[in-house]
């Protein structure tokens, strides 16, 4: 005990002094702005060390968070300063926990099933049969989705349609006495308001409630945490509104700047001192997030080191930005860094391409964090089956991948049947055209729309450009048509066919009189590289939405002009440009020492060599902060 309490008095008195206010605060609300890089886990951990000291049963103490690596690295501090062991588990965890233990209250029984989105796209695939009939078109990745938009909360009209399908969703899924992800909060919601007596337990049970990263939760979440922390108050949330850069996936700022209105008298601390980034860094990053108006006024600060200026290159094309951003890495690897220290962050993840091809070229180790290397993405391997088909008939890989994509009524019996006819007769798999079987009027449309476009894609690739093969590859299979099904991935996709696109018209660029054979070789070898020496140092590549709570010494963010960060997509209102200002200011204080920030002159976007403009982010920061790097 004596062993535990000087570890605890230890901790608290490195804090600083904001830090120990926050440690100290016992019951009521508070919010804590903690800044990026200024040890809010340090001072969650602390926090609920003293609530022990000070007599709280541990078992009454409840932290919540985004993500399982967020909630074990909780406990364990925890466990290490007090030697006791807390509840820290994600949202959904919890609600699944308490689902498992009051479901009954709800008509379910206790032993319910999780479906996962397979078995949920197969339910409403039957339900839609069973509402409208046999050959009803209806939209399954948008049902799915305003589905789950309508249990986290999320406004949204919807189709008469799709209403009837959602309620009629709901009944069955209780009728199975199933639930899916979302219902793993949005019953317990359900079961709060609707079972006083249920809500009064859990009430009674956690009566101390904390909650890290508050500005990134929906509105389910944000009533969940409402509905338990109700009796007691004693709500303590640490968060950052200037971190706040997931709104398409549900987040509402205004969960955290409206908490002194929903919490009366809560206290507010602000956490400035920042331990990771240099003055320099900061000072920049101050001044580039303080021309939001949706936040709360705070300003970062170190005691440590001045710093280099940032250093901000202008390239004329994406490939000299990438052979720049090589280069560096490998001076800098020169003088001693390690590949682990860097980072290259861009904004979507069609700009990884031309990153991944220059890393290859130099033989710098890469991975790409939170995302799929560019040539294993599903819409690229997709493209060079049709491509490897035309190159070798044989591919039997390539075809079983193919065939039946877009979906064309070929289903396994069939292709099996096809398979053992070439096999038989001696025949190519890619080559077989007339089949000894007899087909269904669906069978023979779909194999005549198959076997019509890898004959086009013949005819193109003996007379055409590369770049207008893989152009052919995408348009004369109607895939546009098939990824166009998945409102939500289908811009991305498109993204990254057109930068395949891009890929070819370069590749022949510098190949005078290459094929296409040796195009499919050096892209294999790429892919390669995700298998080789898995132990070796990497660099990281990532979208600045994945970089949220890391840090490394040497940040490169790159693609820095407008239209591509700020995204288009958020010109739509001033609402979207500050989100896309915060995600610049999280990619900029990731950096510990160095800040390389890059744009480029001209880019291919969608396939098209544009003209583009420096971001405004760049100039926002003030000249004495950044210096031009040749």
């Amino acid at each position: 005990m004596q062993e535990t309490i000087h570890i605890l008095q230890k901790e608290f008195d490195n804090l600083n002094p904001e830090q120990k206010r926050a440690a100290l605060h016992t019951t009521g609300p508070a919010l804590v702005l903690a800044g990026a890089g200024s040890g809010k886990t340090k001072v969650v951990a602390v926090r609920i060390g003293c609530l022990i000291h000070q007599g709280v049963a541990s078992h009454q103490i409840l932290g919540l968070t985004f993500t399982n690596k967020a909630a074990n690295e909780m406990k364990e501090r925890v466990h290490k300063l007090v030697g006791e062991n807390v509840v820290v588990s994600t949202f959904h965890s919890l609600g699944a926990k308490i689902l498992r233990e009051a479901i009954h209250y709800l008509g379910y029984a206790k032993d319910f099933s999780i479906y996962d989105e397979d078995d949920v796209e197969k339910l409403l695939r039957a339900l839609s049969k069973e509402l409208f009939g046999q050959d009803a078109k209806v939209d399954l990745k948008r049902a799915r989705s305003l589905i789950s938009q309508a249990k986290n909360g999320l406004p949204g009209d919807s189709e008469e349609d799709l209403k009837k399908l959602y309620e009629l969703y709901r009944k069955k899924m209780k009728e199975f006495n199933a639930v899916d992800f979302d219902d793993l909060l949005f019953l317990p919601v359900e079961l709060f308001r609707e079972v006083p007596d249920a809500l009064a337990y859990y009430q009674t049970r956690w009566p101390y409630i904390l909650v890290d990263e508050y500005q990134d939760t929906n509105q389910t979440q944000y009533e969940f945490v409402r509905l338990l922390a109700g009796s007691s108050q004693n709500l303590f949330v640490v968060g950052d509104p200037d971190q706040s850069i997931y709104s398409w996936r549900g987040a509402s700022i205004r969960n955290i700047l409206n908490f002194e209105n929903d919490y009366p008298g809560a206290k507010l601390i602000y956490l400035e001192q920042n331990y990771r980034s240099t003055c320099t860094i900061l000072n920049a990053s101050n001044a580039v997030i303080e021309k939001n108006s949706n936040r709360y006024e705070k300003s970062l600060w170190s005691s440590g080191e001045e710093g280099e200026k940032i250093q901000i290159f202008q390239a004329m094309s994406e490939r000299e930005e990438a052979a720049f951003v090589a280069r560096k890495i490998e001076k800098l690897k020169r003088e001693g860094q390690s590949l682990t220290s860097f980072v290259v962050f861009y904004r979507t993840n069609f700009q990884s391409r031309v990153f991944e091809d220059e890393l290859v070229a130099k033989q710098i180790p890469y991975t790409i964090v939170g995302g799929t290397s560019f040539y294993q993405r599903r819409e690229i391997k997709d493209i060079l089956s049709y491509l490897r088909l035309v190159q070798s008939p044989t591919d039997h890989v390539a075809f079983l991948r193919i065939v039946n994509l877009p979906k064309r009524g070929l289903g396994e019996q069939f292709i099996s049947k096809v398979a053992q006819a070439a096999s038989e007769n001696q025949i190519p798999i890619g080559s077989i055209d007339t089949l000894p079987f007899p087909l269904t009027p669906r069978q023979k449309e779909g194999w005549s729309c198959f076997r019509g476009a890898i004959n086009k894609l013949h005819e193109i690739k003996a007379t055409n450009s590369l770049a207008n093969l893989v152009r052919a590859a995408i348009h004369e299979t109607n895939y546009l048509v098939f990824i166009d099904q998945e409102e939500e991935t289908k811009s991305e996709r498109r993204e990254n066919l057109a930068e395949l696109i891009v890929k070819a018209e370069e590749w022949s660029d510098t190949h005078e009189g290459g094929q296409l054979s040796q195009f499919l070789e050096e892209i294999a070898l790429v892919t390669s590289t995700d298998v080789l020496n898995p132990n070796e140092e990497r660099l990281s590549l990532m979208t600045a939405h994945n970089s949220k709570g890391l840090e490394f010494d040497t940040v490169f963010l790159v693609g820095l002009e407008e239209d591509l960060f700020p995204h288009i997509n958020s010109k739509k209102s001033e609402e979207l440009i500050e989100e896309e200002r915060r995600l610049f200011y999280v990619g900029l204080t990731r950096a510990k020492k160095q800040l390389y920030l890059s744009f480029a002159s001209l880019r291919h976007i969608y396939g098209r060599l544009m003209p583009m403009r420096q971001s405004r982010f760049l100039q926002e920061i003030p000249h004495e902060y950044k210096k031009v790097c040749r």
